[in-house]
């Protein structure tokens, strides 16, 4: 069933100056969502800002090459807001330092979200895991509030539903998938520019993180799990930077056989990240709330606070017991 966007609508045309949030690490869906809905509410004369609690990808600078949307949030500097908005994420593990904030503070909030894990962060909840992007979810409030769509909003949006499903490809897209594609396209969306922008201009520099990564490339449980593991010294090595991690995650579960793909990063204030994909079989967001993290049935994350090598042993303990039907 579609989400009742009445609430929200109600929300937003009571609040002037809405601070719109996203998790950590920000990625496309996340930063494509905020973006669009930036746009739409600043179309109906409100006075939305965008911000992100962790620095800005490289690959994603050229959706704000000068910075005039996108802030880093420091919470002096957003005291004037009236109301927040966290899309793509409803967990508070996902909020870093803007999650200490909002504990703490009174301003009303509203999440919008399609992931399966959910915390409580109060106020509005609206989640529709069915979505195969929060980038629909932008979509649909936008056609809500009645606001108009523009050209990069389009884009915004397109570039949200394009990654989410692994460019079309993922079990995710469905028909519906492929026809808000068209009407984003319509609207002014670049699918040629953007697939550039995110696939075809990587640095040097990551490409010798990716080599890193396949040489460590190894395989368990009968051949059914992959992983590989990226260490703080990999990217003084390489000339690379943590950002150049977000698509290895493609390479274990893409060998042959593979059920479930892995990969372990060590974290600069220790710690252990790991992202978590799958076919079928397991669903990974349980083995990552095992861990303090979630996400989707085939696609997900968590952060431990062990280092990398006990933390690969625990994760991969859970996945095999997973397999098993345990």
């Amino acid at each position: 069933m579609p989400l009742d966007w009445s609430p929200l609508v109600e929300f937003l045309r009571t609040h002037d100056r809405p601070l719109l949030m996203t998790h950590i690490r920000p990625d496309a869906d996340g930063l494509g969502s905020q973006l669009a809905v930036h746009s739409a509410l600043t179309a109906l004369g409100k006075k939305p800002r965008v911000a992100i609690a962790s620095k800005l990808l490289p690959r994603y600078t050229f959706l704000d090459p000068q910075r005039q949307i996108i802030e880093d949030f420091k919470p002096a500097a957003f005291a004037e807001c009236d109301c927040v908005v966290v899309l793509d994420t409803g967990t508070w593990n996902q909020l870093g330092d803007f999650g200490d904030w909002l504990k703490g503070s009174p301003v009303p909030r509203a999440v919008v979200d399609h992931h399966r894990t959910q915390d409580d962060l109060g106020g509005l909840q609206l989640v529709d895991t069915a979505a195969e992007a929060t980038g629909r979810l932008a979509y649909e409030i936008i056609k809500a509030l009645g606001a108009p769509i523009d050209k990069a909003a389009a884009n915004n949006m397109f570039m949200a539903l394009a990654t989410d499903t692994g460019w079309f490809r993922h079990p995710n897209a469905t028909a519906a998938t492929f026809a808000l594609a068209a009407v984003l396209t319509d609207l002014g969306a670049e699918p040629t520019k953007l697939y550039e922008h995110l696939y075809e201009a990587a640095p040097l520099a990551r490409f010798r993180l990716t080599g890193v990564a396949l040489e460590r490339l190894q395989v368990r449980a009968g051949g059914r799990v992959a992983y590989t593991e990226i260490y703080l010294t990999d990217y003084a090595a390489t000339g690379s930077v943590p950002g150049d991690t977000e698509d290895l995650i493609n390479y274990p579960r893409g060998v042959e056989g593979v059920e479930v793909g892995l990969v372990f990063i060590e974290q600069p204030g220790g710690g252990t990240k790991i992202s978590f994909r799958a076919r079928s079989l397991v669903d990974v967001s349980k083995v990552a709330e095992q861990f303090g993290g979630g996400g989707h049935r085939l696609a997900s994350g968590a952060r431990t606070n062990l280092p990398l090598p006990e933390t690969r042993d625990r994760v991969l303990a859970a996945i095999e017991a997973a397999l098993r039907g345990e």
